[in-house]
């Protein structure tokens, strides 16, 4: 099914038009399916993205490390962490190195609920499980490119 079909518009101005409103709707789609993953667990994509770079550093980082990292370059780091700190999946510490910096950290709690969810993780890669590997691996390439500095 194209998305002139999903849209109910079957005129675009041009190709790439349509590739932005595709991209656009297709992240919305993707969004809605995922959706469930982790409202089960109480958490948002940002907050289990931020549990994810944190469980990776396995060292304390610093808000400013956490967002260099993060796919959602636009979110308020600091309020996401406070939250998690809030629901004690991640700790707050002042800095060793520099006492106007604070560290963050991923807690015991916190690494329990990711290994939960990793468990469940197959769940969210089936929303792309009709795109062969080699499908997969040129859409990367396609996404890239368009990210790509001109």
């Amino acid at each position: 099914m194209g998305i002139e079909n999903d849209i109910n518009q079957t005129k675009f101005r041009n190709d790439h038009q349509k590739a932005m409103i595709n991209l656009i709707y297709t992240y919305n789609w993707i969004n809605e399916r995922t959706k469930t993953f982790f409202e089960k667990e109480d958490i948002t994509p940002q907050q289990f993205n931020i549990l994810r770079i944190l469980r990776g550093a396995g060292k304390p980082i610093s808000t400013l490390q956490i967002r260099q990292s993060m796919l959602d370059k636009m979110s308020d780091t600091s309020r996401i962490v406070d939250r998690l700190v809030a629901k004690d999946y991640a700790k707050k510490n002042i800095c060793e190195n520099d006492k106007r910096l604070v560290d963050v950290v991923i807690t015991l709690k916190g690494k329990k609920l990711l290994e939960k969810m990793d468990k469940s993780e197959d769940e969210m890669e089936a929303v792309l499980g009709n795109l062969t590997p080699a499908d997969a691996k040129a859409l990367n390439k396609m996404l890239d490119k368009i990210r790509a500095d001109k």
